[in-house]
């Protein structure tokens, strides 16, 4: 019995092919962060050291460039987090005409191409007079996070059940004691997971941050710029380790969160 659930060997392998497909890029940059050759990818790797990561550190742009995002990424997903709560916890009850209009509304900007979300945004931020800098970054970034805080979040909503919420408003609770007490109690993990993402959607994202960065250089510009600077390639490579390292954390913190639902995270049911 056991051995006929199991998929057959060919699929099997061609699952592991993929994988491997897919991860070979990542795994040689990680590899090559460690190698003595300064300037390029040459095979058998002369070396093993550390000096690179010190170099990249001890470099101010490269500081400023990742202070820079991770301050664009968290300020992205506060506001997220926020508005995808308030979206959730209106929607998820209510039945209207163009409720899934609005919901698609919702899940437009990450489903768009970049370069449209991109392009769109940065109209917008002329029509209205805004300079492009950090405040356009993070509203450009918060327009495509809301939807995996929103996705998890309204999930989670959808299995709790509402005669908690009314036991505790019949009780005496006020509005504020009932989220407090009984709603966030429920959709906590929920929304760590959809934070986590969040962020690391908004750390490693480039081409909206292209339209909207103005003068402003994040990690990911920084990287791109470094393409045409072959010399620094061994430090482009530990900070290009860096940014797979920052990004794949939170993914894998949303992953353990959400394992033992029935959603999982980025979800839309």
């Amino acid at each position: 019995m056991h051995s006929e659930s199991r998929s057959p060997w060919w699929l099997q392998t061609a699952a592991l092919l993929g994988l491997v497909f897919m991860h070979f890029p990542i795994a040689v940059i990680a590899i090559y962060a460690f190698n003595t050759e300064t300037s390029s990818f040459s095979f058998p790797l002369q070396g093993f050291t550390l000096e690179w990561f010190a170099k990249a550190w001890a470099r101010q742009d490269v500081r400023e460039a990742v202070w820079l995002s991770l301050k664009i990424a968290t300020q992205a997903t506060l506001l997220a987090m926020l508005l995808g709560t308030m979206a959730s916890a209106a929607l998820y009850k209510a039945r209207f005409f163009g409720r899934e209009t609005i919901t698609l509304l919702f899940i437009l900007p990450i489903a768009l191409p970049g370069i449209v979300t991109g392009i769109a945004l940065l109209s917008a931020y002329r029509l209205a007079g805004i300079e492009s800098g950090m405040l356009t970054i993070v509203t450009g970034h918060a327009t495509f996070c809301i939807v995996v805080v929103y996705n998890n979040v309204i999930a989670r909503f959808r299995r709790t059940s509402p005669s908690m919420i009314e036991a505790s408003m019949d009780l005496g609770a006020d509005l504020f004691q009932t989220f407090r007490h009984v709603v966030l109690p429920n959709i906590a993990t929920a929304l760590l997971a959809g934070g986590m993402l969040a962020f690391a959607l908004s750390f490693d994202e480039i081409i909206v941050t292209t339209f909207t960065a103005g003068s402003e250089r994040t990690l990911p510009i920084w990287l791109m710029n470094q393409l045409s600077k072959p010399r620094d390639t061994p430090i482009t490579n530990v900070v290009a380790l860096m940014v797979m390292l920052i990004t794949a954390l939170p993914i894998l913190g949303a992953y353990y969160l959400t394992r033992d639902t029935d959603s999982v995270a980025g979800s839309g049911k």
